[in-house]
């Protein structure tokens, strides 16, 4: 029986907190479907959700194979077995493997498991035949994490809730912060800067401050998600709005679950493509987000009060700058 799973293993080869934010609703559905098993994280990475990621309380156990960047070199092929049978590691009941490169698809397939699922080369990797499958079609091609969800259970042919997070999962030390740092109403958030300095993601500041003077005009609040190292940047912003709110940079408490409740006070939130637009999609508020590179429909959170701007499809170009203050102000709901 399916619902007697004991073990289960979640492969990650991303690096970012957005990354491992995307992964929530996976990871809360797999605990709630399956009740008896603990979850396992391997990654090529860090599992954020240790660390930075933490106050989320997900409790989501770490496979450790002494392997950095797992996945990434062809010799783990020949070192996985070894340290499985080495660390007495039992065979787990379900691996979910998140990503679609070959090589990585391979190593992983050393762990040994009853129940393997893998989109890699058309899922023809997967413990079992999916050809008959009636398999939703990915939104792109490592695919999304609402359409896996579906296709697990499709997979396993068994129905288990789809769950979204809930802010009640977070202390409720930092849903009081939040209302201390932000007591009023009529906050409007904006995130402006991206983690990646290789893809140029960000719209240019000029931009944020003028669509920010619009809503202050309008008797609204403006709130910026800036780590406190920008300096210059956050200068630049208080010299052109010297009401402006930088709530995390008041408080001992500063994470990523902080971002989260304080985002719960606004009435809406316009970001760009970044770890803070995820910490911000975890409460479901109204959002705008801008797109210039990446891809829209792999990156942005799911849900109906979301409005993506995408230069791609208005402006046939990568170049995020193309969006101007008037396409955002078309968008504008909240």
């Amino acid at each position: 029986m399916l619902k007697t799973f004991k073990k289960i293993l979640i492969y990650n080869s991303g690096g970012g907190l957005g990354d491992a934010i995307q992964l929530i609703p996976l990871i809360i559905s797999l605990k709630k479907g399956f009740q008896q098993a603990e979850l396992f994280y391997l990654g090529s990475h860090t599992n954020h959700f240790d660390s930075k990621l933490k106050e989320y309380n997900l409790k989501i156990s770490t496979l450790d194979l002494n392997l950095n960047y797992f996945g990434f070199r062809w010799w783990h092929l020949l070192k996985v077995k070894k340290i499985i049978q080495k660390k007495k590691i039992n065979t787990f009941d379900l691996v979910i493997d998140l990503q679609s490169k070959i090589r990585n698809t391979i190593i992983l397939k050393q762990i040994p498991c009853r129940y393997f699922y893998s989109s890699t080369f058309n899922y023809m990797l997967c413990s079992k035949d999916v050809n008959r499958l009636n398999f939703k079609k990915p939104d792109n091609e490592e695919g999304g994490i609402q359409s896996l969800i579906l296709n697990l259970k499709v997979f396993l042919n068994y129905k288990f809730e789809t769950l979204k997070f809930s802010i009640n999962n977070i202390d409720i030390k930092y849903k009081t912060e939040a209302e201390k740092l932000l007591p009023e109403k009529n906050y409007i958030g904006f995130s402006i800067t991206q983690g990646n300095k290789y893809r140029k993601k960000s719209w240019e500041i000029i931009n944020f401050i003028e669509l920010a003077k619009k809503y202050i005009s309008e008797g609204k609040k403006a709130v910026f998600f800036i780590e406190k190292s920008e300096v210059d940047l956050i200068d630049q912003i208080k010299t052109k709005l010297p009401d402006s709110l930088f709530p995390e940079h008041k408080s001992e408490m500063a994470c990523p679950a902080l971002v989260t409740t304080l985002a719960s006070r606004l009435e809406g939130a316009v970001t760009i493509d970044n770890g803070i637009m995820h910490m911000i999609g975890l409460t479901k508020i109204p959002m705008i987000i801008l797109f210039g590179p990446t891809n829209s429909k792999k990156f942005a959170p799911s849900g109906s009060n979301i409005t993506i701007i995408d230069s791609k499809e208005i402006y046939k170009s990568e170049d995020i700058n193309k969006i101007t203050v008037q396409d955002v102000i078309k968008k504008i709901n909240f």
